[in-house]
């Protein structure tokens, strides 16, 4: 059994400013997206000339933007309609208090999704190929939260029995028990394995469609399992069928992944 190493989560502090562990974590998030984007331009499907607008390394910059707009205001948005909605209801000024923390993975995805539409239109492509292109470069930035939360000590996991060689006690939850370390078992599940998963699977043209069905089905299905090992907020607790709200925001993830692949097969929309 392990101890939690208690980082500090200030990396550095530089006079009146700090940079914490989990800033850098998002800074490497988005250096792998640019890294990993970019070696996607190379394949053969985004070198075509043929299209109405090309694909660039320009617009991989801009995807990023748009992209880290749809993180901040989607996660900030779900945290507080799906965690906390009466709260948020009542005291809607508390909605820009993000320095108190609070952000979903869900409702980021979601705010994703709405830039990537706005993306798509300005630049004159099917918003489906857009998340297609972009679906094997989230993975990687997902394990660098992941990281975080483990630095940070927080989103533990469940209780575990002592005999668990690998079980960690988390001072931060207040207690001595051992745990599940939740953080490492989603930064392999969602992380690493979803982007082998998806890198490999894009390697060969696909059917439009068909890349972000399986980011949506993979992640579903890694977040749904990772969750049975992780502490639920305290403040939700299980809900219906002993899930936690992580477990049922996935469903519809897994359902609509399916779909839309069943359905990237059956039409075989070409790219371009």
């Amino acid at each position: 059994m392990f101890m939690h190493p208690q980082w500090d989560p200030v990396a550095l502090s530089l006079g009146p400013l700090s940079i914490h562990w989990y800033g850098i974590s998002y800074l490497v998030a988005f250096g792998l997206f640019l890294f990993l984007a970019n070696r996607r331009l190379k394949t053969q499907e985004f070198l075509s000339t043929s299209q109405p607008k090309p694909w660039t390394s320009a617009m991989v910059e801009d995807l990023l933007f748009f992209g880290v707009l749809g993180v901040i205001l989607g996660g900030r948005l779900g945290y507080c309609f799906f965690y906390k909605p009466f709260l948020y209801l009542a005291h809607p000024e508390q909605i820009l208090f993000i320095w108190q923390g609070g952000m979903s993975f869900h409702g980021g995805m979601i705010g994703v999704i709405v830039a990537m539409i706005f993306w798509a239109r300005l630049n004159q492509k099917s918003w489906l190929e857009v998340t297609d292109f972009i679906a094997p470069c989230v993975p990687t930035g997902l394990a660098s939260g992941r990281v975080g939360n483990f630095i940070n000590g927080e989103l533990w996991g469940r209780e575990a029995s002592e005999q668990l060689p690998w079980a960690m006690v988390f001072p931060q939850s207040g207690t001595w028990v051992p745990r599940h370390p939740s953080q490492i078992y989603q930064f392999l599940l969602e992380g690493l394995l979803l982007f082998t998963l998806l890198w490999f699977f894009a390697k060969k043209e696909r059917p439009v469609g068909a890349v972000s069905g399986l980011f949506l089905l993979g992640y579903g299905s890694c977040r749904f399992t990772a969750e049975y090992f992780r502490e639920p907020d305290a403040f939700l607790g299980l809900l219906a069928g002993g899930l936690s709200m992580g477990q049922w925001l996935c469903v519809p993830m897994v359902l609509l992944g399916a779909l839309l692949m069943a359905y990237a097969y059956r039409t075989r929309v070409a790219r371009g």
